[in-house]
């Protein structure tokens, strides 16, 4: 089967009025086009997961309306005895499991590239709001290949998405997609149907999308129609041109740190104020974060909060600012493999993999 193409599913595609399906207020998203940014902010006082309606939404094309009753997922290759295609039922019958798992943009900090480094790059300029972490359920995409009879010399696993067709200076690149290694596929891969304990909404891939943990969030293929499981080695446009570092494929994600405070948030002086944030990393549990008030002269441990967790660490920090003026907030972590944030990011034509310290600035008045 050509892989720009989904035969049969495609009719079953339509399309509403706009890019994204959901409301978009602007003290809570920031708009990128046909993407939408979460504002930090909006954090300040949730709860461990990125409510539904506050998840960032990162397209290449529009949102598209799915039926569930006629929705087929077709596995298929010639890795596999015996391809099948399941039903949204299908899926729902099957053995469930709930995993907390973060989802991130691989631009999300690109825009620090050049506000940070003067190094100017491609591409949407998210500060760091494109990430979200949620209770996503479903049935893990391991039970699937081996209901289909996945063989042991699968090499990649290719997942298609139903979002329209992505054209780039002219030339159409056809629907989203991007292979995975069989090992990858195999270990701890999710078909989600549930976010946060409600079904998948259209924007965050309804009726059924991959999540991926620990992986830049283009692999977490939204709106999945087909899967190919090959003998061989796959590739697409989003593995061979796009999401690539100029010597490698993009992978894993890596160390980051948010203050939940508005860009250029205004505070008093002379109180003291409780500073929350969250760190993350695509390669292991966060075990350290510190914050420096003093723009990088000296920095402080700040307060873990709960048990450590594979998706996101939730922390908080006293400041008492005595003096007013402008200030730089910087917050770094350390995950249990020992990687951190350094004070520049190697830089990449695309501006992928953003992981340096961010100058998060404030006025104290």
């Amino acid at each position: 089967m050509d892989l720009c193409t989904l035969g049969d599913i495609a009719p079953l595609v339509t399309n509403r009025s706009g890019p994204i399906h959901k409301p978009l207020p602007p003290d809570r998203y920031i708009r990128h086009g046909g993407s939408a940014e979460m504002r930090w902010e909006s954090m300040r006082g949730q709860g461990y997961h990125v409510p539904n309606d506050l998840f960032f939404v990162r397209n290449h094309t529009v949102t598209p309306t799915i039926d569930a009753r006629t929705w087929r997922l077709r596995v298929h290759g010639d890795a596999l005895r015996h391809p099948r295609d399941f039903t949204y039922e299908d899926l729902l019958s099957l053995p469930t499991t709930t995993l907390d798992v973060a989802i991130e943009c691989a631009g999300n900090g690109r825009s620090f590239f050049a506000t940070q480094q003067g190094e100017p790059t491609e591409g949407t300029p998210w500060r760091l709001g494109g990430i979200g972490v949620a209770r996503w359920r479903g049935v893990r995409l391991s039970l699937l290949l081996e209901l289909a009879g996945i063989t042991p010399d699968a090499v990649d696993v290719l997942p298609v998405g139903l979002d329209p067709e992505y054209t780039e200076d002219g030339v159409n690149h056809g629907h989203v997609r991007r292979p995975l290694p069989a090992g990858k596929a195999m270990t701890d891969v999710l078909v989600a149907y549930e976010m946060n304990g409600e079904q998948l909404p259209p924007d965050h891939g309804f009726p059924a999308r991959l999540v991926v943990p620990g992986w830049v969030g283009v692999a977490s293929i939204k709106w999945l129609g087909s899967i190919e499981v090959a003998t061989r080695p796959l590739e697409s446009p989003w593995s061979t041109g796009f999401y690539r570092l100029p010597d490698s494929e993009l992978t894993a994600q890596v160390v980051k740190s948010a203050f939940e405070l508005a860009w250029e948030a205004r505070l008093p002086a002379g109180r003291q104020h409780i500073l929350h944030g969250r760190s993350w990393s695509g390669q292991g549990r966060i075990v350290r974060v510190e914050v420096s008030t003093d723009g990088g002269e000296t920095w402080q441990r700040a307060h873990l909060r709960g048990r450590p967790s594979a998706a996101w660490a939730m922390w908080h920090f006293a400041w008492c600012p005595r003096t007013p003026g402008p200030y730089k907030l910087l917050a770094r972590a350390v995950d249990e493999t020992g990687a951190g944030q350094p004070a520049r990011a190697p830089y990449n034509p695309r501006g992928y993999l953003f992981g340096a310290i961010v100058e998060h600035p404030v006025i104290v008045e």
